[in-house]
């Protein structure tokens, strides 16, 4: 069995204790940017057992009257930047424009958005059980001109 050189050993040590340094800087004020040292906040809390549960969408309305589910696979737009950028939104509704282009650009034969919304849906929770109720906030919306 072969042992480690003393060089070895100490390169080890360091190392152990940088990451362990990393790791305690990244818990105390990391952000989710600085993930793996950082929290990654997602997955770092709950909500209480007896509140509703949000579910965010994006959604458009065509020409036609019909609902659109303007997620990532038909805008490239993954829900996390909406939900990140979500008060934004609701300062400046113009900016859902860009999601109904993105749309459009990866559906050019389909019929025109005359209307973006970002909605809540909230899933109610008992005791820390689906209640299987839920109620649609539109929290921003914008229509075409």
């Amino acid at each position: 069995m072969d042992t480690l050189s003393r060089h070895g050993r100490t390169g080890r040590i360091v190392c152990t204790v940088v990451a362990g340094a990393l790791l305690l800087a990244g818990t105390l004020w990391g952000q989710d940017d600085h993930f793996p040292f950082g929290p990654f906040r997602m997955y770092a809390g709950s909500n209480p057992p007896n509140e509703p549960a949000p579910d965010t969408r994006v959604e458009g309305v065509d020409v036609t009257g019909a609902v659109v589910d303007l997620g990532q696979q038909n805008t490239g737009i993954r829900r996390a930047e909406i939900e990140g950028q979500q008060s934004r939104y609701q300062s400046e509704p113009d900016l859902l424009r860009t999601v109904a282009e993105a749309y459009a650009e990866r559906h050019p034969e389909a019929p025109g958005l005359v209307e973006v919304r970002i909605v809540i849906r909230w899933h109610g929770i008992r005791d820390g059980r689906p209640t299987g109720t839920a109620v649609d906030e539109t929290v921003v919306q914008w229509r075409a001109p």
